[in-house]
């Protein structure tokens, strides 16, 4: 089903500031920013090798994320898995049994289709991404 790690998703409370911090302790440069008006966040996304480093950080309180990080904090918020087929994938999962905050998937950054599963499912307590590139 999972193709690789796609990216690791980090929620931040200060998008500029996380920035920052990566850019001079890791020596990220090529940051991208991406404004979501619709889902109330800013992302900015660095390419690690193969995998994507996204931060995002909600730009108002109806961010779907927006309470975990005022409950939790800034850290890391979820990974990401490639798959081929993302309908397939969440039919494998559902057939699976395991719980899934998507049931279809919905447009993600980068020409994705993305959905997540929920991170109670298992008792793993990590929010899972599936995402399919269409390109």
């Amino acid at each position: 089903m999972f193709t690789h790690v796609d990216h690791l998703g980090f929620a931040v409370s200060d998008l500029d500031q996380s920035v920052a911090f990566y850019s001079s302790a890791f020596n990220i440069d090529e940051w991208e920013r991406i404004e979501l008006p619709e889902r109330h966040t800013a992302v900015a996304v660095a390419r690690m090798g193969d995998v994507l480093l996204e931060l995002i950080v909600p730009t108002s309180e109806e961010a779907s994320f927006a309470k975990y990080l005022r409950e939790r904090g800034p850290g890391m918020h979820h990974i990401a898995y490639r798959v081929d087929d993302i309908a397939a994938s969440l039919d494998e999962l559902r057939a699976r049994g395991v719980p899934l905050i998507d049931q279809e998937a919905r447009p993600g950054i980068h020409n994705t289709l993305v959905a997540f599963v929920h991170p109670k499912a298992g008792s793993q307590g990590v929010l899972v991404e599936l995402v399919q590139h269409q390109d």
